[in-house]
């Protein structure tokens, strides 16, 4: 399972996106999802921090697909 590094500086959201496999990348998604829902739901607030976890999770996903659509290409 991927493991989430804090400190961003060091080890920035989208380097750890990068080393996760496409069945840990779609479960990572699928927990930030439901923590967002949780904390919605506890504090009465907006989402705010699940649309930068989506456009980095996505355009990941994205990446791999056209890189397979190449692949298969060759």
């Amino acid at each position: 399972m991927g493991q989430f590094f804090p400190d961003a500086d060091q080890f920035p959201l989208e380097d750890q996106i990068k080393n996760l496999g496409d069945d840990e990348l779609l479960d990572f998604w699928e927990e930030t999802q439901y923590l967002e829902r949780m904390l919605v739901e506890e504090d009465n607030a907006e989402p705010n921090h699940s649309v930068e976890y989506e456009r980095v999770i996505l355009q990941e996903l994205m990446l791999r697909s056209c890189r397979r659509t190449l692949a298969a290409g060759r």
